[in-house]
């Protein structure tokens, strides 16, 4: 998911998003610690776009602070 279309994101759709990712990255890990998977560095990938994610909310609830300041 490329930066461009984390913006478009709504604030829910991004805490929805968030969640459904972090509930992946345990699947991929616990799939990971049971057998090797084909493409370990999805984990890597997703781990960076759960960050990504939460870097633009915080951005966005960092602005919402400005304004009501």
């Amino acid at each position: 998911m490329k930066n461009v279309e984390i913006r478009e994101l709504t604030a829910k759709e991004l805490i929805e998003r968030i969640d459904t990712e972090k509930a992946n990255l345990v699947r991929m890990n616990m799939n990971h610690t049971v057998s090797p998977l084909d493409r370990p560095h999805q984990i890597l990938h997703t781990r960076r776009l759960v960050a990504q994610l939460k870097t633009e909310l915080r951005k966005r609830q960092l602005n919402e602070n400005k304004k009501s300041e």
